[in-house]
């Protein structure tokens, strides 16, 4: 009996050896791929790289190179958006609160930014507005506490429509779309706004004034352009106005008093869209508006008013309390400079995501190869690879799940900054390192 165990205990410690051995060498393997595709690539070598590979079956990390360094994460800081959204906005979107006294309608604003937008043919909440038979309608919107503008966003990116302004009651995306001649101008919404003109033939150049909605319009273009262009919202005056001419109503400026509070049994809550066809844009054309008004309703939600500091302070002091290196997050988007995340950082927001979630529905919300921002890569790995993309210049990052050739199902993140080339050569290295690990792993 004893020569029995000792022949078991033997053969497990072959075992266990033999598994440290393959352990070791794809360890080694994995490590020389990293450094010939990726940190001795010359257009990542003169700036910095972080990379890490996870196994989540064994709960081990295949590689680490600089992982739990900060590094700017672009839009992969989405990934976090997307699991507050998750964590808190449930199967559908509040996209409106009312209550109607007697003809006197009070809204109580969510930040939806479906509300009218032209990806979303069903409107239940505007439906709601145009058949609730009220006389006087009253916008609450006490419940917001933020800016505009997210913490160290580019000021002079204003004008552009991956920067668009944020707000309690978004109405059309918070953005216009402009094309055509003078003669013939294609607006919409069809709001008036003032406008300069210079020049007859078709739209070249659109220029808002910063602090306000005075547009400048130039016609000296051959073929037409449509222009996509953020309006000022003016702490929601905008919204408002434009709620108003769009129901043929009056929107009543906010009274101290309301009859009742948001939570009140007697305001109805009307639901907008399936919260996943919102997070599904969100994530595959990697959409700044949308992830800040997710963050923003999930802040409403929980906290009962709209503030990204506010949010992030509790995530990451309740659900993300055990994250490996506690991040410096401070916008929904990414497209702050200030985000500082480390690749430790996404393998375990993946992971958590993955097992609170489930993957079949990652796999819907994350583009994979041929999809979204994914479009010009991972052709041959479609359906294998399901990720989130970052790109700030000079900083890109891809993070997300990777089935392998041998089906073993791996988390990653790699994160760049610092580099002086475009991000198109450094994206080539990821894709082909992260091949390399499909058909080896």
């Amino acid at each position: 009996m004893k020569h029995h165990a000792a022949r078991l205990s033997y053969s497990l410690l072959i075992i266990s050896c033999s598994l440290f051995c393959i352990s070791c060498s794809s360890t080694k393997s994995i490590s020389r791929q990293a450094d010939k595709l990726l940190i001795s690539d010359t257009a990542i070598s003169k700036g910095f790289i972080g990379i890490s590979v996870f196994d989540p079956s064994g709960n081990t990390y295949l590689y680490n190179y600089n992982a739990d360094k900060y590094f700017v994460p672009a839009s992969n800081t989405k990934l976090f958006t997307l699991y507050a959204g998750m964590k808190y906005l449930g199967d559908s979107l509040v996209g409106l609160r009312a209550y109607n006294n007697d003809g006197n309608l009070y809204i109580f604003s969510t930040g939806d930014p479906t509300f009218l937008h032209k990806d979303f043919s069903d409107q239940p909440a505007f439906n709601y507005l145009q058949n609730c038979n009220a006389s006087n309608i009253t916008v609450v919107d006490s419940v917001w506490r933020d800016e505009a503008w997210g913490n160290g966003w580019a000021w002079n990116d204003y004008n552009d429509d991956y920067m668009t302004e944020r707000s309690s009651l978004p109405i059309f995306g918070n953005i216009i779309e402009l094309s055509g001649t003078p003669a013939n101008l294609h607006l919409s919404p069809p709001f008036h706004f003032s406008y300069e003109y210079e020049g007859w033939r078709k739209l070249s150049s659109v220029h808002r004034n910063i602090g306000d909605n005075t547009f400048r319009f130039k016609f000296n273009a051959d073929s037409g352009k449509t222009f996509y262009v953020p309006f000022a919202t003016l702490k929601g005056e905008t919204n408002k106005k434009m709620l108003g001419d769009t129901l043929h109503k009056v929107i009543n400026p906010q009274d101290d008093f309301v009859p009742v509070m948001a939570g009140d049994e007697r305001v109805v809550i009307i639901h907008s869209q399936p919260s996943d066809s919102l997070f599904k844009p969100m994530m595959h054309r990697s959409d700044n508006f949308f992830a800040e008004q997710t963050l923003l309703m999930a802040s409403n939600e929980f906290l009962g008013y709209m503030n990204d500091e506010a949010i992030i302070d509790t995530l990451l002091k309740t659900y993300l309390k055990d994250i490996p290196q506690k991040p410096k997050w401070v916008d929904g988007s990414g497209l702050s400079r200030y985000n500082l995340f480390t690749p430790q950082d996404f393998i375990y927001i993946l992971n958590k995501m993955k097992n609170e979630f489930g993957m079949e529905r990652m796999k819907t919300i994350l583009a994979t190869g041929g999809e979204g921002t994914l479009k010009n890569y991972f052709l041959t790995d479609a359906g294998f690879i399901y990720a989130k993309t970052g790109t700030l210049s000079n900083n890109c990052a891809l993070s997300g799940y990777i089935i392998t050739k041998k089906n073993k199902f791996l988390l990653f993140s790699i994160i760049a900054n610092n580099y002086q080339t475009g991000a198109t050569p450094v994206r080539r290295a990821v894709e082909k390192f992260m091949k390399y690990v499909r058909i080896a792993y």
